[in-house]
C-alpha cells in the first residue's frame, strides 16, 4: 500500500533532520517543518501498530504550534529572542513526575484496547518525547540530554524490532545532531555555572 512505501520513511527522515538542524540554530521556521514530520509519521506508525507513537505526533502538533508562538512571543523584552535557559529544578521534577503517571497510563491503555504487542516499549519513548518536546518549547537546556537518553536510544531499540530500518539510522543521526545542539544552546545559555550533564536537570 502507498502508506508503507519506503519514501513515507524517508520523507519523515529527512523533514525530522531538517527540523532538528533548525532547532539547533534557534531557527523559527523549524516548526513548520516539525509539524510535516509529524504528519509522515503518523501515515509510517498506525501500519506498524505503533499507536502510542502515531497519537503523539498529533499532540506534537498542539505542543509545535504552542511553542512556535512561545518562541516568538515567549521573551516580551525582545520579540522573537526567547533565551536558552537551564531547566528550573523544580519544574524539571514536576514534568519527570507528570511523565512518569502519563507512561503508566499510556502504558495501560495500549495493553488493554489494542492490538500492540510492543504496549510499555511504544509507551516509554513516546512520553520521554512529551517531556522532551516540552522543555524545547520553553527552550531549557536540559532538552537535548532527554532526547538522546530517553528518546533516541528507547526509538532506535523499537524500531530495529520492528524492522523500521529508516526510522532505527535516523535515531542515531538526531542523537548527532542533539550533541551538537547541546553544545551549541550551551554556548547561548545564560551566564551562570556550568550545567549538570544529566537530562532536564540543571543547578539551583
Amino acid at each position: 500500500m502507498w502508506y508503507e512505501a519506503a519514501w513515507i520513511q524517508w520523507a519523515g527522515v529527512a523533514t525530522g533532520a531538517l527540523c532538528v538542524w533548525l532547532f539547533v540554530r534557534q531557527n523559527i521556521w523549524t516548526w513548520p517543518v516539525s509539524i510535516a514530520n509529524n504528519v509522515f509519521f503518523i501515515i509510517v506508525m498506525v501500519p506498524a501498530k505503533l499507536y502510542a507513537d502515531a497519537g503523539l505526533q498529533v499532540v506534537y502538533i498542539a505542543m509545535e504550534l504552542y511553542g512556535w508562538w512561545h518562541w516568538l512571543y515567549g521573551n516580551p523584552a525582545a520579540r522573537d529572542a526567547l533565551p536558552v535557559r537551564r531547566t528550573p529544578r523544580g519544574e524539571a521534577v514536576v514534568v519527570g513526575a507528570v511523565a512518569a503517571a502519563v507512561f503508566v497510563a499510556i502504558g495501560l491503555l495500549l495493553r488493554t484496547v489494542t492490538d500492540s504487542d510492543v504496549p510499555w516499549f511504544d509507551a516509554f519513548p513516546t512520553t520521554a518525547s512529551l517531556a522532551a518536546q516540552h522543555l524545547l518549547n520553553r527552550k531549557y537546556l536540559g532538552t537535548w540530554w532527554t532526547w538522546i537518553l530517553l528518546v533516541n536510544v528507547p526509538y532506535l531499540g523499537l524500531y530495529l524490532a520492528k524492522g523500521l530500518w529508516p526510522l532505527a539510522g535516523f535515531q542515531v543521526v538526531l542523537a548527532a545532531l542533539s550533541v551538537q545542539g547541546w553544545w551549541t544552546w550551551r554556548r547561548a545559555v545564560e551566564p551562570g555555572p556550568s550545567p549538570l550533564l544529566v537530562p532536564a536537570v540543571a543547578p539551583a
